[in-house]
């Protein structure tokens, strides 16, 4: 199939393009930009009038519950393509439970799926999975999703075993014993609410146990949902001193910090959770230098889980539909550019990802495009939000940037045109 784009603002981050060009689709590649290719003939136009036109975006950590809800999520807030942890349900430490989900992803149809396999057998943290027939079922790298692994030994012959094979190791830097008790930032407002608080060393402890193991193998780390100033800073010197480590941060840690909590406002619970201002500008800084990406941390849950107290309530947000406006939100008040407002969800983890056909519009890229209006208001309310979870502490805000149309491999997925 053959279609064109026409008259949008295109706006491709990997290379620095942000202009008036029309964009050309065939058979599920980028054929060109600007001028038709010869002999070029749409089967279908799509006007993007008042639009941007930018790479699909790709959203490095988002748990799925009811897969098609969850898809239709994604294409409706311009994701194309998602990755997911091994700690969803049954742990992802089996080829036939991965390559389940890549085939049931397949056929809705909807946003690519790549998931993280399972480091340790059962994710229990002491013998490894088996990662070399993982990464055949479809699995990109390597995770513990929220489980630990106490034996730094255990740790080390992970981060050997990987990086002889070339496997990359995504890991949330935090560590059991420091954060094991803790439903908040150690800080003001968990001592006001009388709330046992995680210490900013929970992070930074794990973070210099991960980097000096990774510094010492070679092994490609990925840091996942980074939380403090101090975290981004450790990162940045390791990437200048040429360590292989790269990192994320939700996007909520970039609008919000431990007042949001409010009076226990369950909404507000996340993992790693909300930490000071301080922090949540050292965040905005380190995403704004490149150092970091973002993600949705995208976790849908049903109201009972949230309707209990504080320290019962589950962690975690709904975030597929508001990856996008948040991100220009954060960008407007940073005063940063389109094209630099989604580096951080297009082409930065794309290259994590070390996939050169997504997340740019260059000819020859995979046709993963997202078509948005940057100016449009929407209300986030229960009704407006395709995910099955409502929990967001975003409820009842006006944000800007509405998705108008998706496309993954040039077939439109999403059309609110």
């Amino acid at each position: 199939m053959k279609i064109v784009i026409k008259n949008g603002r295109l706006i491709d981050p990997k290379h620095q393009i942000d202009a008036r060009q029309d964009l050309f689709l065939a058979e599920g590649r980028v054929a060109g930009t600007g001028q038709a290719p010869v002999g070029f003939t749409p089967d279908q136009v799509i006007d993007a009038s008042g639009l941007v036109v930018c790479p699909g975006l790709i959203d490095l950590s988002a748990r799925l519950g009811r897969l098609e809800n969850e898809l239709e999520a994604a294409v409706a807030g311009g994701i194309t393509t998602l990755v997911c942890p091994p700690d969803m349900g049954p742990p992802l430490d089996e080829p036939e439970l991965a390559e389940r989900l890549v085939r049931q992803a397949a056929d809705l149809g909807l946003a690519r799926v790549l998931p993280l396999g399972a480091l340790t057998q059962k994710l229990e943290g002491e013998k490894l999975a088996e990662m070399a027939t993982l990464k055949k079922a479809g699995c990109i790298a390597f995770s513990q999703g929220k489980r630990p692994i106490l034996d730094t030994q255990a740790l080390l012959r992970a981060f050997e075993y990987a990086a002889t094979f070339g496997f990359a190791i995504w890991l949330q830097p935090q560590d059991y014993y420091l954060s094991r008790d803790g439903f908040a930032h150690d800080g003001e407002v968990a001592a006001r609410l009388g709330l046992t608080g995680i210490p900013v060393s929970a992070e930074t402890v794990a973070i210099a146990t991960y980097l000096t193991l990774a510094a010492d193998t070679g092994v490609r780390l990925h840091l996942r949902r980074l939380s403090s100033a101090a975290g981004m800073a450790m990162v940045a010197r390791a990437q200048a001193d040429g360590v292989a480590v790269t990192c994320d941060v939700d996007i909520h840690h970039l609008h919000l910090c431990e007042h949001d909590i409010g009076f226990f406002d369950t909404n507000a619970r996340f993992d790693p959770p909300l930490r000071s201002q301080r922090d949540r500008e050292g965040l905005c800084a380190g995403v704004a230098a490149g150092t970091a990406v973002l993600c949705s941390d995208h976790t849908p849950l049903d109201q009972d889980h949230k309707l209990m107290p504080f320290g019962e309530a589950r962690p975690g947000a709904t975030g597929l539909e508001l990856l996008l406006p948040l991100t220009l939100k954060w960008a407007q008040a940073g005063k940063l550019s389109l094209t630099a407002a989604l580096a951080p969800i297009t082409s930065g983890p794309a290259a994590i990802l070390g996939r050169d056909d997504l997340g740019h519009l260059a000819p020859g890229a995979r046709a993963d495009v997202c078509l948005f209006a940057p100016e449009e208001p929407w209300q986030v309310t229960a009704a407006s939000l395709k995910s099955a979870g409502k929990n967001t502490p975003f409820l009842g805000y006006e944000l800007a940037g509405r998705t108008k149309a998706t496309l993954v491999g040039g077939r439109p997925v999403f059309n609110a045109l």
